[in-house]
Order: structure tokens, then C-alpha cells, then sequence
């Protein structure tokens, strides 16, 4: 299990394509190629006489995501590479670089797409019924899950998926203009993984986490006649230049979103859930009882 959705445990490329096999339980590969990747496409572009100015509208992204390219602060979009291949005439070798792109340790090389994407992201929907999603885990709670994972990790592997997964968290409050919208099951809560203690501290945090204006987390309650979330948890994301982009997660892979019609489909089913979840405000009593009940 992928134990906390942020992309530890499963096998999907950069892109998004499903992989499979072994590999993908060891420790995330080291900090690679973003400023190798970001001189390739700078010395391509120059070689075809275009400013980043010139450039940006002929692979369709803004003069700042070229320039964060070209600087290796930023992984490119998920289509950049062939766009920007067939516009430099590059004779395949930006998307060459692409494959092996990487960006942080403790993250699997294929989260680190929708990771990146997340950093500039203007809005962000998340449904889960599995387990509390990483942006919203207690640290108690999240080395829980990293303990109890199979096949086991060792140590070190715990502390860099744990700190990576803190690291990550940063993003609720150093966006402030990206709005965080999450639906999670009440029983995530009745499960009382890791303890009571842990629960109650993982509680409090999430309460702490929805008093900031960018954030909303809403319960779907235990019984609910009907509920458009059946097929699943999902994450629907808004870029940018206002492209969506949706990610799904399994077992043993993970699915990076990008066709228009299956995007429409996960906006319907989040726009619904919306609805049949508790208010913000109902949500919040609503833990407040489960936090005075233990």
C-alpha cells in the first residue's frame, strides 16, 4: 500500500504511465538532472534564436515556468518535453533528459511530477477513504504508517520518507493563495491507528489546519445514502495556466490524470462529494465530539 498517498511505495513514471515490478520499494533515486535538463533546453532554445520570451507561447506555458525550467528550480509540465522538443528541432534529446528527470529524496521518482505540480498548483481537490492524505498527517500518525509498512523499511528510509512528507506539508501555509479543499470518511478516524494518543494528536492537528483560510476539510459521515465517491480517492489539481490535471492511486501503482474527459468526470464526482459531505463547520463539531469522546 502506497501508505499516505505521497508516493512512496508505488512504480508510474514521470509521465504518468503504469510500471510495474520490483524497484520501487527501495530508497527514491538521488537528486539528478532538473539544472542538467534546464541547460538543455536553455542551449536549445538560444540555438534556435529564441528568447524565453519568443518560447514560451510555442510550447504553450508562461515565460516564468521557462525561466524555472532553465534555472532547475522546477520539474517541466507533463507535456513539455515533446512540446518543447518539436519546437527546437531537438532530434529527441530534451525528451532523452526528460526520462530521467528526479527531484526530492524521500519521494518515489514518479510522485515527484504531481509533487512539482503541487508547488505552484492554484487550487487542489483531495478525496480519501483509505487513510488521513499526507498534507494532512500528524507526525505521529504518518510514522505510524511508515512503521507498518510491507515489506518493512529500514531506519533511514523511515526518516527520509518522514521528513520528506513534513517538508511537504510546509505547502498549507507557504501558499497562502492556493486553495486546499479535502473530503475525508469519518471512519478515518474511528480506526484509532496507532492509538488513542495518536489519533487525538492527529485530531488536534487537522483542527489546527482548518482554521487557515486556505484550507477546507470537510467529513463525509459514516452513514451517507448516496455518495459519488465509490470509485475511490482522487486528487484533482488546477495549474498555473489553468490546466487540470487529476491523480489516482492504488496498491501497488499510481495514475497521473491528463485527458480532458476523465478530468471532467473527477470534477463532477469532487463537485458532488462536496455537496453530500458536512459543512466546514459541522465537520469541525463533528471532530471536536470524536477528540471529547476518548
Amino acid at each position: 500500500m502506497t501508505h499516505g498517498t505521497d508516493g512512496i511505495d508505488s512504480t508510474i513514471d514521470t509521465y504518468g504511465t503504469f510500471g510495474n515490478g520490483g524497484g520501487s520499494r527501495t530508497e527514491p533515486e538521488p537528486q539528478y538532472t532538473l539544472k542538467m535538463f534546464g541547460e538543455v533546453v536553455k542551449n536549445f532554445r538560444k540555438r534556435a534564436g529564441l528568447t524565453q520570451e519568443q518560447f514560451a507561447p510555442l510550447v504553450g506555458y508562461s515565460t516564468e515556468t521557462i525561466a524555472s525550467i532553465e534555472q532547475g528550480s522546477r520539474l517541466p509540465p507533463p507535456d513539455f518535453a515533446e512540446r518543447a522538443d518539436r519546437a527546437l528541432d531537438a532530434f529527441g534529446v530534451i525528451l532523452g533528459a526528460a526520462k530521467h528527470l528526479t527531484r526530492r529524496k524521500g519521494l518515489a521518482r514518479w510522485f515527484r511530477q504531481w509533487a512539482n505540480l503541487e508547488l505552484t498548483a492554484l487550487s487542489l481537490y483531495t478525496y480519501e477513504c483509505r487513510l488521513i492524505p499526507g498534507l494532512l498527517q500528524a507526525p505521529a500518525y504518518a510514522r505510524t504508517l511508515f512503521t507498518d509498512q510491507l515489506p518493512p523499511l529500514a531506519d533511514e528510509q523511515i526518516e527520509a520518507q518522514l521528513a520528506a512528507r513534513l517538508e511537504r506539508q510546509q505547502l498549507l501555509r507557504n501558499r497562502p493563495n492556493t486553495a486546499f479543499s479535502f473530503i475525508l470518511e469519518e471512519h478515518l478516524f474511528l480506526r484509532d491507528l496507532g492509538g488513542e494518543e495518536v489519533t487525538m494528536e492527529l485530531i488536534d492537528h487537522i483542527l489546527d489546519l482548518s482554521e487557515l483560510r486556505n484550507v477546507d476539510i470537510q467529513i463525509m459521515p459514516l452513514v451517507r445514502h448516496h455518495h459519488a465517491g465509490l470509485h475511490g480517492p482522487m486528487r484533482l489539481l488546477e495549474t498555473s495556466e489553468h490546466q487540470w490535471f487529476g491523480y489516482l492511486e492504488g496498491q501497488e501503482h499510481g495514475q497521473f490524470v491528463s485527458d480532458p474527459k476523465v478530468i471532467s468526470a473527477l470534477q463532477m464526482r469532487c463537485a458532488s462529494m462536496r455537496s453530500q459531505a458536512l459543512s466546514l463547520d459541522d465537520s469541525k463539531s463533528l471532530m471536536r465530539r470524536m477528540r471529547g469522546a476518548r
